[in-house]
């Protein structure tokens, strides 16, 4: 927690569940990784938190911007981005989405399927694409192999025909898992991606490109490396496979962007003893799965929770919602005050990438968190 986020939360009495999250966090985050990779152009993940104030901020400090939708391409175009700065990076998008960032000027577009590529000849011609390559997620808290990415015979197909569709094709990208606490992770994406490379070469089309993606991590209980660590283990690798031939660099920071800068309040609802032979108490809080704390699923992503002081015991944590599923943490051991009582304040740590942007709409009436950028 920083100090600006300390000093709002012990002079607030707003009511929860709400996000303050530190601007100034978000700078020094962006420059940690500018130093780490200084070749590399920042493309920040638009999804890990599409605050106003963030994308203005990384706007002004030169950051390019990865987008998901058309909404968040357009987010980014009214706070100043230019729409050259803009990569519209999901593999799976609506021919109408594709039309209106062409028409915006959009140059960039990823792709792991002849379908997805055939769409984007129609309604982008003559774009630059790159294509997304499934790499091993393993280290990754929260993987993202499965619904993405294509082999690497594949890709080096869909590339070819790239060409013959009327496209440039510009680079390859993967992604080796959010939160993702190996950094060899890299080193052996890095190592297939430039066979490739060569191999297309080799056919005839020299790529410009590698989106090293996401996953740069951040610490929630255990220790992780850190951003300079990522970056000598990315850097020697794309010397070691590049040689001096080094393609233009993409990373698409999303989490270690904005995560460590805020911090969820939440209050406690309801402190019970469900089942007699069960030391456990269950701590219901007023947000959940339903209410940001989507990444929670399977208990992935296990942040750090803190309240009050005192004596401490194991407890479970759950949401307010009347879903059964609503459980936070019912196998990682979490330990809460044992005097806690409904009405105290509960602090979620390093909770400002996923949370705003994963909340449901009124999801059983409860409105999502309210958000403060300081």
């Amino acid at each position: 927690m920083t100090p600006k986020v300390a000093a709002f939360l012990d002079s607030s009495a707003l009511a929860t569940p709400f996000l303050a999250l530190d601007l100034e966090k978000v700078a020094d985050n962006y420059a940690a990784m500018r130093r780490a990779l200084p070749t590399a152009k920042i493309y920040y993940a638009v999804k890990a938190n599409p605050a106003e104030p963030i994308l203005r901020l990384l706007a002004g400090l030169g950051s390019c911007f990865d987008a998901a939708s058309i909404h968040e391409i357009e987010q980014c175009i009214a706070v100043g981005a230019p729409a050259a700065a803009i990569s519209f990076g999901n593999t799976v998008k609506k021919p109408s989405a594709i039309a209106a960032a062409y028409a915006l000027g959009v140059p960039l577009y990823a792709f792991d399927s002849i379908e997805e590529l055939q769409k984007i000849a129609l309604h982008a011609p003559g774009s630059k694409v790159y294509c997304r390559i499934a790499v091993n997620n393993t280290g990754a808290e929260w993987p993202l192999s499965k619904k993405f990415g294509t082999t690497l015979d594949l890709a080096r197909d869909l590339m070819l025909k790239a060409g013959e569709f009327g496209l440039i094709p510009y680079g390859l990208s993967f992604h080796v898992g959010s939160q993702q606490t190996a950094t060899d992770a890299y080193e052996l994406a890095i190592s297939e991606v430039a066979m490739l490379f060569t191999d297309l070469k080799a056919a005839g089309i020299e790529l410009k490109m590698l989106n090293l993606g996401g996953g740069f991590p951040i610490r929630y209980q255990d220790d992780v490396p850190s951003t300079d660590m990522f970056g000598d283990v990315i850097m020697h690798a794309m010397t070691s496979h590049f040689g001096n031939d080094l393609p233009d660099m993409l990373i698409e920071p999303g989490r270690a962007m904005v995560g460590n800068a805020g911090v969820v309040a939440a209050e406690v609802v309801l402190v019970c003893r469900r089942m007699p032979q069960d030391e456990r108490r269950w701590v219901y809080l007023d947000i959940g799965r339903f209410g940001g704390l989507a990444e929670t699923e399977g208990e992935a992503i296990r942040y750090n929770i803190t309240a009050g002081s005192g004596a401490t015991g194991p407890v479970v944590l759950a949401g307010p919602s009347c879903d059964g599923v609503d459980i936070m943490y019912e196998k990682t051991p979490y330990r809460l005050p044992l005097d806690l009582q409904a009405g105290e304040r509960v602090l979620i740590h390093n909770a400002g990438a996923y949370v705003t942007s994963y909340a449901s709409q009124n999801f059983n009436g409860f409105a999502p968190l309210t958000e403060y950028y300081l």
